[in-house]
């Protein structure tokens, strides 16, 4: 038995829901090999549903490819690339060391967070230069 072709495009329809649904740009993909697939079972009702689900699955992981690496290719700009990378903004700035670094490790606060610092060690009175980022640990210098 042949899947219909209006299945195709009544899951491509559900796949577009799932899309206004839930962040990012991946349902919408398979919505258009949905589309893509039930225009081919509609050109060529003799397909099976095994060649049916396969051309499925091809055009949706070449869709989903293609987007990525479009995405990556030619990334969104924006006027607040730093947004969401909250310690990658902090790079550059001078802070007061909240604890000491002792053994390399000592913290700061910033704003209403107190964060863990790595770099020689201060004693409490010192001023530290964010200067790179790892993970969620801040990598400081001693700012004389």
């Amino acid at each position: 038995m042949s899947f219909l072709f209006w299945y195709w495009w009544l899951l491509a329809f559900l796949f577009l829901i799932l899309e206004m649904l839930t962040p990012g740009f991946f349902f919408m993909w398979l919505a258009v090999s949905g589309l893509i697939t039930g225009l081919l079972v509609w050109l060529f009702p003799v397909m099976t549903l095994n060649v049916q689900i396969l051309i499925f699955s091809v055009f949706s992981v070449l869709a989903v490819t293609a987007w990525r690496l479009y995405g990556k290719r030619y990334p969104t700009k924006t006027d607040q690339p730093l947004l969401n990378k909250r310690g990658t903004q902090y790079i550059g700035q001078v802070f007061p060391l909240y604890a000491p670094i002792e053994n390399g490790q000592g913290k700061i606060k910033v704003d209403d967070s107190i964060w863990k610092v790595h770099g020689e060690n201060c004693d409490i009175h010192s001023k530290v230069k964010v200067i790179a980022i790892r993970g969620m640990i801040l990598e400081v210098e001693k700012v004389e």
